[in-house]
């Protein structure tokens, strides 16, 4: 005992020499390799209790229970169901009716309800609406708020210099729609279902199946039931199975279970790599004197440097009463740790040109998410033996329209045309056990998505190649990769909000109508308990503390008073993935929370 607690003391001693180290520019690489092989000897305060880290099958607490799963099967099963997911499951039951064919078509849907975790601007180019719902209107679709007039701004930090938004520019929002996203996709559900999708909200898809030839057999949903410290409760449910001839993979941006196929199927081997940003959005009601229904608004500057992408969005819906939606998209390449992207909005609010729109007016809602800024040269490969990835998991966003909603819906309606006659066919001869639909990614590059993409393909690269400022834009790691040291960064000072227009981290959460259950392991987990302290607090000063925009990571002292620890409050995560985005020890993995967790959002 004794030697091993002296060993224990100097590996203590060899960490905090090499934490010094590293803040005086040791090569990552070695810094990392030392410090994983020394902290196997020094013990962290436990914070990961998820089986994804600690199996089950080595915890002596699960070997009595029961772990078969119920085993369904479908035609085609979704994971996801937001536009590209209710795109690509409408047009599917659109062409079995048609055809007059039997099509079983699965949807599942983390969010308590269909639309409760969507969060956009949102500004919707109809186009793709008009093609798969053409009497939409007639359905009763929420647009009801045709744009009526564009304002683009360059801010300083006092003054505004306007910039006409002349025909054909990419920002220009002639025909489109102010719309409230979660609405419109819960509307998109209710299609689904009459066309007879068959809908699962609260599931969560936790797990891809595999056939024994490597193909994708479908998805697993979460067990329910778990204790907070990893063990099951006496309400324990093993989650489902859910197989299917092709599997749909439509997560949204940085989802998880895609994540997991990029690497199963090498799919971003010749495309480059993702770049993110946060985007983070409020509803407010405003003194009707102020409104103006229809009108757009969109800038950029202040009170970003010049060396930080974002800009900002305000939106005057037209739904009865006078709502404005506003927002604030921070680039996940920023450079300087102490830049806290929810408090950057905050600060934004306050400029002359906005600041009057919102006084005496009330905030009503809140919510943030990331959203796919690389464009058309970081499509990854679409299709794999068994599934098929849509709308904005593999990023068909058009950055500079700031818009994605009508991309990610043709590419779910594009994957449903290549898919029906293939599960469809009276005999299927495949050489894998899951169908291979190489045809959509055919689909999709003679489609217009794929000319509006490419288009626009050098706007959010030439922001580096003009400022210089990222050197490995090959490395796939450079998002996370970018931030510098904390010792070579200024911290920034925010203004402490005023609780009028600007507002704290805690009580805007409040607002997202945020929730969990409280007893059961946190799904944000670590690869490494001890990484936290020892790599990030010490080198970038803890930067998951600033841009987590729901409060969800903080450093407390230890128990002890020798140390700090990391806190992961678990039950105020709003589901954004900024932190697996943007973690610099690429050692955060978010995965799924016991289905119907999350936020529930207002028509956000």
């Amino acid at each position: 005992m004794f030697p091993a607690n002296r060993y224990s003391c100097q590996a203590h001693k060899c960490i905090r020499a090499l934490q010094k180290l590293q803040v005086e520019h040791v090569a990552p690489q070695l810094y990392t390799t030392l410090h994983r092989r020394l902290s196997s000897s020094v013990s962290a305060p436990r914070i990961t209790t998820h089986y994804t880290i600690h199996p089950r099958d080595k915890d002596p607490r699960w070997e009595a229970i029961e772990m078969e799963r119920f085993v369904d099967e479908a035609d085609v099963v979704i994971v996801g169901g937001g536009p590209a997911g209710l795109s690509a499951a409408i047009r599917l039951k659109q062409l079995a009716n048609e055809h007059e064919k039997e099509l079983r078509v699965c949807l599942v849907e983390k969010a308590s309800q269909i639309g409760a975790h969507t969060l956009s601007g949102a500004c919707l180019e109809p186009s793709a609406l008009n093609e798969l719902i053409p009497d939409w209107k007639e359905r009763g679709a929420p647009l009801n708020t045709p744009v009526t007039e564009d304002v683009f701004s360059i801010l300083t930090e006092k003054h505004r210099i306007p910039v006409p938004m002349l025909p054909g520019l990419p920002m220009r929002n002639h025909g489109n729609y102010i719309v409230r996203l979660g609405n419109f996709v819960h509307w998109l559900g209710e299609q689904a279902e009459e066309l007879g999708v068959e809908l699962y909200p609260g599931y969560a898809a936790s797990e891809v199946l595999f056939h024994e030839d490597g193909s994708v057999k479908g998805i697993a949903t979460n067990d329910v039931g778990v204790a907070k410290d990893g063990s099951p409760k006496d309400v324990f449910e093993r989650g489902m199975e859910l197989h299917a001839k092709v599997t749909l993979f439509g997560e949204g941006c940085h989802g998880h279970l895609a994540k997991q196929l990029y690497k199963q199927f090498n799919l971003r081997e010749n495309c480059e790599p993702q770049t993110y940003a946060i985007g983070l959005k409020e509803l407010w009601m405003i003194d009707e004197k102020k409104w103006r229904p229809g009108r757009v608004e969109h800038s950029v500057g202040w009170p970003l440097n010049r060396n930080t992408y974002g800009g900002s969005f305000l939106y005057h819906l037209n739904e009865g009463e006078p709502l404005v939606a506003l927002g604030f998209v921070v680039g996940l390449d920023y450079t300087n740790p102490y830049l806290s992207p929810f408090r950057e909005f905050q600060r934004w609010k306050h400029h002359p040109f906005v600041a009057p729109t919102l006084e005496g007016g009330q905030r009503i809602a809140y919510g943030a998410r990331a959203l796919n800024e690389g464009g058309f040269q970081s499509i990854p490969k679409l299709t794999f033996p068994g599934g098929l990835l849509i709308g904005c998991s593999p990023g068909f966003m058009n950055v500079p329209k700031i818009k994605g909603t009508h991309t990610a819906m043709k590419s779910g309606s594009l994957a449903a045309e290549a898919i029906f006659p293939k599960v469809t066919a009276e005999s299927v001869d495949s050489e894998t056990a899951g169908l291979h639909v190489h045809e959509y990614a055919d689909n999709m590059k003679n489609s217009w998505v794929w000319k509006e993409l490419y288009a626009v393909r050098n706007i959010r690269p030439s922001f580096h190649n003009y400022f210089g400022l990222y050197g490995g834009i090959d490395n796939p790691h450079f998002i996370t990769g970018c931030l510098k040291p904390a010792k070579d960064c200024t911290p920034i000072e925010y203004p402490k909000p005023d609780g009028k227009i600007s507002f704290d981290l805690l009580s805007s959460v409040a607002l997202s109508g945020t929730n969990h259950e409280g007893d059961q392991p946190p799904h944000l987990t670590l690869k490494d308990d001890s990484v936290p302290v020892a790599r990030n607090l010490a080198i970038y000063d803890g930067p998951e503390q600033r841009f987590c925009p729901a409060g969800v990571y903080e450093y407390v002292p230890l128990e002890t008073g020798d140390g700090m620890r990391l806190q992961i409050n678990a039950q105020n995560c709003v589901h954004c993935k900024t932190c697996d985005i943007k973690d610099p020890s690429q050692n955060i993995n978010w995965v799924v929370p016991e289905g119907g967790g999350g936020p529930a959002y207002n028509g956000m």
